[in-house]
């Protein structure tokens, strides 16, 4: 997708395997933009300041690009994740990470899994597999996402309301952090 919207609004469901849904997408016209491979996250804090006002900082290392995000407070809904996001690239994660503690921030959760990005109806798609099973992400305009979920299949039934870092607690997982 191009420009993304300061408010990022999506759907992540839990499914049996990717490969099936990776099928379907392909069936209904959506294109695989970025293929299967790891990420790699971090969660930054400074003395628990941004998890007290709900929101994030995360640095992220995935097909070759160094990505920094914020996430503000969610905003409710029933089904829906809607938040505040910010996101730009940087050209060193490695300088990034060193700004960052430079600033006082310190890494609080290393999160990795594989993650497949597939686009079109308007939408971003995630497939991933973490440690703990696999997921869809549907991000875009609710209308859109409401539209992939008859389309595709899928039940509402099966969202995920966790965040992943909530998931990779949940699970003991988050792997030492440097």
């Amino acid at each position: 997708m191009t420009q993304k919207s300061a408010l990022e609004t999506e759907l992540k469901l839990r499914i049996p395997a990717t490969a099936p849904l990776a099928s379907r997408l392909a069936a209904q016209g959506f294109r695989e933009t970025i293929p299967a491979q790891p990420e790699q996250s971090i969660l930054w804090d400074r003395g628990g300041a941004l998890r007290t006002q709900g929101s994030a900082l995360r640095t992220r290392r995935y097909a070759g690009r160094n990505r920094l995000t914020w996430k503000g407070p969610k905003v409710p809904d029933a089904l829906l994740k809607i938040r505040p996001e910010l996101e730009t690239g940087v050209e060193s994660g490695d300088a990034l990470e060193a700004i960052l503690r430079a600033l006082g921030f310190e890494p609080v959760l290393r999160m990795e899994k594989v993650r497949a990005v597939w686009e079109g109806a308007g939408l971003e798609v995630c497939l991933d597999e973490a440690p703990f099973g696999c997921f869809v992400e549907l991000e875009g305009e609710a209308g859109a996402i409401h539209a992939a979920l008859a389309s595709l299949g899928l039940s509402p039934a099966s969202a995920e309301t966790r965040s992943y870092p909530e998931l990779y607690v949940a699970h003991g997982l988050g792997g030492e952090v440097p």
